[in-house]
């Protein structure tokens, strides 16, 4: 193996980003999504039959055509801007002007270093500046980041900054708690263990201020 393979997988075992965005290639949408599917489908199947795998078993016939539409339509349609949700604002109306804070959003995520799953909770709040935003809209920013080959600090600061862009303000944070399944289920193989990220914009980063936001997060919510 070469200094630059070492290398590759240092970063990818220590969970290292290489930057705050996503590496997106400028000809990444040349191709349409049956062309991807197509693409990636006969890839799938040579992985599998150099795994040893008989695929003329009725159990495995239909697998690459499976994971090829899941890997685009699925797990990374996060990495397609037409998939932006639109994130409509409002008019603060109703003059509220405490912290709004939208806990427990649900996270599937895939770790871009091995393809496996990261699995969390998300927490995002943000202080008015004369919009607000519906709350479904918050989880569909969530879900849409996640919905790419991600490191978990990359992700949190998207999450901040598309609601900051979205709201025309700098009074955003979000927390994140999750298990990522390279750590989990390889590697270390520790299940316990879970990873914890924060990004705190303007007002949040008033200790006070993000005092009372981590201090909602640890309220049980009841029905």
């Amino acid at each position: 193996m070469n200094k630059n393979e070492d290398f590759s997988d240092e970063i990818g075992d220590d969970h290292i980003a290489s930057g705050a965005t996503n590496p997106i290639r400028e000809d990444a949408f040349e191709l349409s999504d049956e062309q991807k599917i197509e693409s990636i489908k006969k890839d799938v199947e040579n992985i599998l039959k150099t795994l040893g795998m008989d695929m003329t078993d009725d159990s495995l016939k239909g697998t690459p055509n499976r994971v090829a539409k899941m890997f685009v339509k699925e797990i990374f349609g996060g990495l397609n801007p037409s998939k932006k949700p639109k994130a409509s604002t409002f008019d603060n109306n109703y003059k509220y002007g405490e912290m709004l804070v939208e806990k427990n959003i649900t996270l599937y995520s895939t770790c871009e270093h091995h393809l496996l799953p990261i699995i969390g909770r998300a927490h995002i709040a943000y202080i008015s500046n004369g919009k607000v935003v519906g709350l479904s809209k918050m989880n569909r920013i969530v879900d849409y980041y996640a919905k790419r080959p991600q490191v978990q600090e990359r992700l949190t600061m998207q999450i901040v900054q598309e609601m900051q862009r979205v709201l025309n303000t700098e009074d955003v944070a979000c927390v994140i708690d999750a298990k990522h399944l390279c750590v989990n289920s390889r590697g270390i193989r520790d299940i316990e263990s879970s990873t914890v990220t924060s990004e705190f914009g303007g007002k949040f980063k008033d200790e006070t201020t993000r005092r009372e936001f981590l201090d909602y997060i640890k309220m049980e919510t009841r029905f």
